[in-house]
């Protein structure tokens, strides 16, 4: 018998679950039409497949029409949810997992201009900073509606075959209630503690009642909101042992702190650069003071804190929701004995600002995760094994070598640096972010354990890789900085790599023109501004760092802000000359022809990357697809067939930013969507 404390079996009433490992309640954002389709089953069914005991899915399913989902919530208030749900559970169940639901009404956290456009509604008429809606203060018959819509709720998703319900009380309608911080009532559901309590306990009454006393309820609770008014540790604890007294729960998963703002949220879900595990001798303080059993989630990415979790009894589940999102088959290689190979989470949190962006969550490298209806998380083997040449050894580069070895070809490796990584190495010389070298680090380790010969500090050249007779040559060479178009000056500036690699050291006042909106620009400025020169940052663009999301944009906040950094949108910079020794910059506008200039001792500028192609060109007469890519086959999911010269030697393709400029995640999906079909 196993002796992990993590694959020890958990009794929560007349519900086994088979080890200690779950996914908490979260949104990634896959729904159709308020429906959890066929996307969003397979990405839950995927991680039961991995092992997990419990995968908690909705982040959050919403009650009422009167809360309209903010991050592709799931709609709990249709009856046609619930054959979606059922076919779902039994696929979960299936695979020997459990499968919970989180339901809420979001209250003020959200926004009024969509869907059915009816009034965001709250206790009181404050404003979250987050969701920007000015709230209706909740009229008794919106109280009584809502209470019923719960229960309502809870009872389609119990004939939905789930197997608990998790109840959203952390920055939701339900405890905005309870909390002094937003309730400002002076009726009988405001004021004294009993008053504020009202509602909740309405609500968990109702549902109760609905769905009887053998059904799993858990609460997600924000035990201390650690906010001016808010709900204190003493409180919290009060209001837990009141409603597990009652009946009405049988869990809590806890939750420290608020979600008001971004800064605050990445408190409560930490990115990387941050502590590991940063509430959890919290939780397990809650759990030793209640004795209600805890299930507790917030960056506990990696197995060594899982395990110490469990054994130490801070926790009776331990989530790791994010790492199941970098591995969705974690436990089963916990099982295997193999968890060397656990692709990493990096605490990179590209997940939740993605839904922000673009509506749905991604890792930044598990190009698998969310697309499993069309890529594979467990390679397959190939049936005519290939030589596959890969040139260059950043993100794209070691995962095509990757998936070319797991399908059994012979892959050859070669890098022109001493390491591999590329970009992904530079981004790490920020300390803050050194842990997305887990990126890097997972994958050379991976083409160790799988035989693949590569070559560092050799820097390829066409006959070279022609001397190997590949089959296959995969060029990932990257890209290279380019500059911004300036009148004059061009001659004047630094290059964003230059000071992040070291070779640029500036002191002084300086200007930073970020001409590309990424973490680039941003991650430089806050080295510059860390290293004490007094720095502006020029951008055309209307926020700072636009394609950086809200996570992440917080540390970056907290450096300028920290720094005094003057931070100037909707300027441009034009010019740059040397005057008396130091250099004037000249900015305007894209909105009107006026100008200013600034006196500085250095021009740091970033306008992304250009792509390093010269060899892909060089290699492109010596191919037999001319390096074409069959986009329809591509997303299709089948080989690439294309033939131009049928006397070509090889076949051609290149990946990531050979391409053009882009980002981690999209050279690792050029990577594993071309190579899992050679």
């Amino acid at each position: 018998m196993n002796d992990d404390p993590l694959l020890q079996p958990f009794q929560l009433k007349h519900l086994t679950l088979r080890n200690r490992v779950m996914s908490t309640s979260h949104e990634p954002a896959y729904s159709e039409d308020g429906m959890p389709k066929d996307r969003y089953r397979a990405y839950h069914v995927e991680k039961a497949k991995g092992g997990l005991a419990l995968t908690m899915t909705a982040g959050t399913a919403v009650v009422s029409p009167d809360s309209p989902p903010a991050f592709g919530n799931l709609f709990a208030y249709r009856d046609e949810i619930v054959p979606w749900l059922l076919r779902m559970s039994d696929e979960i169940h299936e695979h020997g997992a459990a499968a919970m639901i989180q339901i809420s009404h979001l209250g003020r956290r959200t926004g009024w201009g969509q869907d059915d456009w009816l009034p965001v509604i709250a206790p009181s008429p404050l404003r979250e900073p987050a969701h920007r809606s000015h709230p209706k203060p909740a009229e008794e018959w919106d109280i009584e509606r809502i209470v019923g819509q719960y229960a309502d709720a809870a009872e389609r998703m119990q004939a939905g075959g789930m197997d608990g319900i998790e109840i959203e009380a952390y920055g939701h309608l339900f405890d905005q209630f309870w909390s002094p911080a937003t309730n400002r009532r002076t009726d009988a559901y405001g004021g004294s503690f009993e008053n504020r309590m009202r509602f909740p306990l309405a609500v968990l009454h109702a549902v109760r009642r609905r769905v009887g006393p053998d059904f799993v309820v858990s609460i997600r609770m924000a035990v201390d909101e650690r906010m001016e008014d808010g709900i204190d540790t003493p409180t919290g604890l009060t209001i837990l042992r009141r409603i597990a007294s009652e009946g009405l729960i049988d869990v809590v998963n806890v939750i420290r702190g608020n979600i008001v703002n971004d800064a605050v949220l990445s408190d409560v879900i930490p990115i990387h650069g941050m502590a590991s595990a940063p509430h959890l001798d919290f939780a397990g303080m809650v759990r030793a003071e209640t004795g209600i059993a805890v299930f507790h989630a917030a960056k506990i990415d990696d197995v060594a804190t899982a395990r110490h979790a469990v054994r130490e009894g801070k926790v009776d589940m331990v989530g790791m929701t994010r790492a199941h999102m970098a591995d969705p088959h974690l436990v089963r290689k916990i099982r295997l004995g193999v968890e060397h190979t656990i692709r990493p989470c990096v605490g990179a949190t590209y997940c939740l600002d993605r839904i922000y962006q673009a509506g749905e969550a991604l890792c930044i490298h598990n190009a698998a995760t969310g697309r499993e209806l069309t890529m594979p998380h467990e390679i397959e083997p190939a049936s005519v094994l290939r030589r596959v040449v890969v040139i260059g050894a950043g993100p794209g580069g070691l995962e095509a070598a990757r998936v070319c070895a797991e399908r059994g070809h012979v892959v050859t490796v070669f890098e022109a640096m001493p390491w591999a990584g590329g970009q992904v190495r530079l981004a790490a010389r920020n300390p803050r972010r050194k842990d997305l070298l887990g990126i890097v680090d997972w994958r050379v380790a991976e083409l160790e354990r799988l035989g693949v010969t590569v070559y560092y500090d050799t820097y390829a050249d066409a006959s070279m890789v022609d001397g190997l007779s590949p089959d296959v040559v995969i060029v990932a060479t990257g890209g290279l900085p380019q500059r911004p178009e300036l009148e004059a000056g061009d001659d004047l500036v630094v290059e964003a790599w230059d000071v992040v690699g070291g070779d640029a050291r500036l002191h002084g006042d300086v200007i930073l023109y970020d001409d590309d909106g990424t973490h680039s620009a941003m991650t430089t400025a806050e080295m510059i501004a860390r290293a004490g020169a007094r720095l502006e940052i020029v951008t055309p663009e209307r926020t700072m760092g636009v394609d950086v999301g809200g996570m992440n944009l917080v540390p970056y906040a907290r450096a300028f802000n920290e720094t005094d950094t003057r931070i100037t949108l909707n300027q441009r910079v034009r010019t740059v000359r040397r005057v008396d020794g130091r250099l004037e910059v000249e900015i305007g506008s894209d909105h009107s022809p006026h100008r200013a200039t600034r006196t500085v001792d250095a021009v740091v500028v970033d306008h992304g990357v250009l792509a390093n192609d010269e060899l892909y060109h060089e290699l492109v007469p010596g191919s037999t697809n001319a390096g074409e890519i069959d986009h329809e086959a591509l997303l299709d999911g089948r080989a690439q067939t294309v033939i131009r010269h049928a006397d070509g030697r090889y076949r051609l393709f290149r990946i990531g930013d050979a391409v053009a400029g882009r980002n981690i995640h999209a050279a690792i999906y050029d990577a594993l969507r071309l190579c899992k079909d050679l």
